[in-house]
This record gives C-alpha cells, sequence and structure tokens, in this order.
C-alpha cells in the first residue's frame, strides 16, 4: 500500500479537522518542509513521527501561526485559512502545549490559566467556576487556587492542557508530551488524551517514543528530511517498521553488555548537602560512588534535586556540607573551568541554557568550555582555523545536520544541537562524564548514536553519571540505579529484575516502592 493510499484510507471515515496541502517552508541553506501533506480526522489522536532536523516542529510553527509557509495551503474543518499568528491560531480552535512548560511558579493555578486571556471569564470567581468546570469535564484534577511551585510535573502538564482548553481549543497539539513523566504519569495523560478524543476534540501528538505513539494514536504521518513519506495505522505496524520509515534502521536498544566496572574510585560525594539555614535542603546526606567503567543512573521526577546535584558536582554551586572527590582529590569548593580541565565532561540538562551560545556560529560553540585545551588554542590565542576544521570534523562524525559550521547555533533543530554537545564532550575523552538527560528530544537514529557512545566511553574506562526521565535509557544502559526524592538518595537498584513500574514508584514515593531495592 503506498502512502497516498494509506492516507486516503485514514481520511474519508469522517470529517477532516486539519488538511494541509503542499506545506513548503525554506530558510537560507535548507528547505524545513517540502511539498508536505497532512490530514488529520476530527475526534482522533494522530501522532507525527519522525528524526531531528525532519521538519516537525517548523510544520507544527506553520500550523499555529507562529511562521508563515511559503507554499501551501491550511484548511480548518473544511476551511482554508490563513494563520499570520498564534493569536489567529486559537481563534481558529488550534492550542499548543510546549515541551517546556510556561507557567510561572509564584502564581496560582488560575492566575496562569487566565493570565494573557482576562476577557474571556476575567480573574474572579468566572475565572474559577471555568477552571473547575472544565477540570470535571475532562478529569483533569485542577485546583484554580493551588500554587504552581507546589505542583509536580504531570500536574503541570494538566495545567497546560487546560490553559489552551479554557481559551477553547478544539485541536491540541503536543509537543514531546511525555518527555518529563514517570510512567505512571504517561498512562494518566494518555487517559485525559483520551477523553478528550471521546469529547470530539482533536489531538496532534509529537513524540520519538514509539511505543508510546503505537499505543495512544489513532492515525500516525512519518515525516523525513521535510516530507512526509507515509501515514499508517498504527494497528498495522510494529515499532520496528515504524522506526525504519523514520531513519531507515531497526529500532534500537540501549541494552549493555557484560559489566566493566573496575574498582577504580572515580567520582565520590561524601555526605553532601545543599541549602540554607531554616529551609528545607534541597540536597540531604548525598553519599555516591561512581567508578572506571560504571554508568551510575539517577532517577526522578524533576524537580527533586537532581539539576542541583549536577550543578554542584560541575562547580556551579557550592554544598553547604560534605566533600566531593575526583579520584581522591578534593574539588568541593574547584570552579567550572578547573573541574573541566580535569576531566570532567558536562551534557547539560538545559542545552540553551548552559551548553550553547544561540546567537555564535557552530565553531565558537564547539570551544565552549575547552577553550585552553587543543585543538583550540595556538600558544595563548584561540586557534580558529584549528577550531573550525574540528568543529566539521564533529559535525561529519557526529551527523549533526546543518548547511555549514558558520550558522549559529539556534538555527539548528534540538536534536542537532544536542547531537554537536555531545560530539564536543566526547571528543575530548574525558575521565567523568556527567550526563543530565542525553537524549531528550532526539529521534531514534540520534538516541541509537548516543546511547552506543555511552557504552563505548563505558567499555573504555569512562565513569558516567547518568540523569534521565527516560526508564528505558536508565535501565537498558546503568549498571546501578538510584532514585533521587525530594533531595534524598534511595538504595542501590539492579536494572536487571527493576521494573519501570517499581522504579516510578520509588520516584514519586508511593508506598509500593517498599521492598523493590536495597537500601545502601
Amino acid at each position: 500500500m503506498t502512502s497516498a493510499e494509506t492516507t486516503a484510507d485514514l481520511s474519508t471515515s469522517t470529517a477532516l479537522a486539519v488538511e494541509l496541502q503542499g506545506i513548503t517552508k525554506r530558510f537560507p541553506g535548507v528547505v524545513a518542509n517540502k511539498d508536505i501533506v497532512l490530514s488529520v480526522r476530527r475526534g482522533t489522536i494522530h501522532a507525527i513521527v519522525g528524526e531531528n532536523g525532519a521538519g516537525k516542529s517548523t510544520l507544527m510553527k506553520i500550523l499555529y501561526g507562529v511562521q508563515a509557509p511559503d507554499e501551501g495551503t491550511i484548511s480548518i474543518n473544511g476551511e482554508p485559512v490563513v494563520l499570520k499568528s498564534p493569536t489567529e491560531a486559537i481563534k481558529a480552535g488550534i492550542g499548543m502545549v510546549f515541551q517546556h512548560f510556561m507557567l510561572a511558579d509564584n502564581l496560582t493555578v488560575l492566575e496562569n490559566v487566565a493570565l494573557g486571556a482576562e476577557k474571556l471569564y476575567g480573574i474572579g470567581d468566572a475565572a474559577r467556576a471555568r477552571i473547575r468546570q472544565i477540570s470535571r469535564d475532562y478529569g483533569l484534577r485542577v485546583e484554580p487556587d493551588d500554587l504552581v511551585a507546589d505542583l509536580g510535573v504531570g500536574d503541570r502538564q494538566r495545567i497546560e492542557i487546560l490553559k489552551v482548553l479554557y481559551r477553547g481549543a478544539k485541536i491540541l497539539i503536543l509537543d514531546e508530551p511525555t518527555a518529563v513523566l514517570v510512567p505512571q504519569e504517561v498512562n494518566e495523560l494518555f487517559d485525559h488524551l483520551r477523553e478528550l478524543k471521546s469529547e470530539g476534540l482533536t489531538v496532534i501528538f509529537i513524540s520519538h517514543k514509539l511505543d508510546e505513539v503505537l499505543s495512544v494514536a489513532d492515525e500516525i504521518t512519518v515525516i523525513r528530511r521535510g516530507t512526509t513519506v507515509a501515514a499508517v495505522d498504527p494497528k498495522q505496524v510494529t515499532a520496528r517498521q515504524l522506526a525504519e520509515l523514520m531513519v531507515g534502521s531497526e529500532l534500537p536498544s540501549p541494552q549493555t553488555e557484560e559489566s566493566t566496572v573496575t574498582d577504580r574510585l572515580m567520582l565520590e560525594l561524601q555526605g553532601v548537602e545543599l541549602g540554607t539555614t531554616g529551609q528545607a535542603k534541597v540536597l540531604d546526606g548525598i553519599d555516591l560512588k561512581i567508578h572506571a567503567g560504571e554508568i551510575l543512573g539517577i532517577a526522578g521526577v524533576e524537580g527533586n534535586g537532581q539539576a542541583e546535584l549536577v550543578e554542584l558536582i560541575m562547580g556551579m554551586r557550592r554544598p553547604s556540607a560534605g566533600k566531593v572527590l575526583l579520584e581522591g582529590d578534593d574539588i568541593t569548593a574547584a570552579g567550572v573551568r578547573d573541574i573541566r580541565e580535569a576531566g570532567v565532561g558536562y551534557i547539560p540538562e538545559d542545552r540553551h541554557r548552559h551548553g550553547l551560545l544561540l546567537e555564535a556560529p557552530l565553531w565558537e560553540n564547539m570551544i565552549l568550555g575547552h577553550q585552553t585545551q587543543a585543538p583550540n588554542i595556538k600558544g595563548p590565542l584561540i586557534d580558529a582555523k584549528a577550531a573550525k576544521a574540528d568543529t566539521q570534523r564533529v559535525v561529519d562524525e557526529f551527523d549533526v545536520r546543518t548547511p555549514s559550521i558558520l550558522v549559529t547555533a539556534g538555527s539548528l533543530s534540538g536534536g542537532n544541537q544536542q547531537k554537536l554537545i555531545i560530539g564536543r564532550e566526547m571528543s575530548h575523552a574525558p575521565r567523568v562524564l556527567v550526563a543530565a538527560h542525553p537524549t531528550r528530544g532526539v529521534d531514534v537514529g540520534a538516541q541509537a548514536a548516543i546511547w552506543d557512545l555511552i557504552k563505548d566511553a563505558r567499555r573504555n574506562g569512562m565513569a558516567v553519571l547518568l540523569i534521565s526521565a527516560d526508564l528505558e535509557e536508565l535501565v537498558g544502559l546503568s549498571d546501578t540505579i538510584r532514585v533521587i526524592l525530594r533531595g534524598r538518595l534511595s538504595g542501590e537498584f539492579d536494572p536487571d529484575v527493576v521494573t519501570r513500574e517499581q522504579l516510578g514508584a520509588a520516584m514519586t514515593g508511593a508506598d509500593s516502592a517498599e521492598g523493590t531495592h536495597n537500601e545502601a
């Protein structure tokens, strides 16, 4: 069956909520979308999958009015529209929930939801009543007077969904909505999406997690290198076949081989605490050891101290108690530059904040954190020629898709930005690698390449601290897993026997986590 035939079969049973025909979008040096065709039936969950740089984000920005197509047409509920801004998209009944939540922690749910939409129901009792009604209608369990700072990741995502429903959206675009959720929260989200579908709403769901796509989607559109290659029925395709359509290869597995853990202690934290008198400790009594050839995985719901743990190890924070040792040397008070020069590599959780200069060209980004190391220097000066040659090598070796090393980092897709950072860090062969969510937002092909790099580094004796919200990744790569909850580490979990549900329960503090691990 051809993709055109498949599309016809999938789109004739009910009316179309969204129809894109011939969408093309060009940027200097690259065609992001080329003659894209997308048909989304009303009242369905429609998944869009594709590699990083395949054009998914650009296409959704066009549908949400952020960017205008150079060619092609958009129809909403059978009516041609021209969407010049998100405001016009919202008026057309389209809402978008972005991967990175856009909530103000110091405001209540009501204030976050009503912000910018005060004309609808005001900011008082009418708005509060409307939020409660939407929450009841769709089973979202959102309380308007809760402070966002006190809520977990799953709660925040429900608020984001409620925000677009509050504005009258009938078509919801969700960009990587499960990236930061534990398994129980993912199942709950999918229940909410099915409830939205049952009420006649339409959901467009972007994800790199093919098993999730297959479990929740009614239809799937595959985009490769900027163009539509297939529209498939999830009941008639496997994850491996879907991966093949996306990247031309089988679905990868993170599974590591035999143990390579040695008795050479590389990184040790002794009784580390972070916090001030009178306040709850962000980190409380952290003890951990990582040996050469070992991957230690840290699982946890975001906001439980893992970000602060990473920043403390990298010298961006100072502990209020305890020590950090690198091969026995005390680096507790060392600065970021000293720690980097001592051989600690860093893949940051927030690549825009800590990993890249978005307005600088790629070759300048390759120098970041390694300004004093070869091949970037010649005497006391930066060797631009050598740095550019090294950048081209990394771009080629790590398949960073870019028209040139002279373009800015901000012009790359998120996955290609990630591959540039990982290429930069791995090129300097660190003794210890601190990897925070290394495959977040990357496709299965890039994910497989990153997994292989981490496994090779482990095999060659590197010590790796892996923080990830992807439990498949943690279980597959780690030699040992520990869970962080409210700033404290639990005992050790054996990745060969622990289940996702047990880890998820431990991450949320559920009673069912008891007995699933051995206290250290």
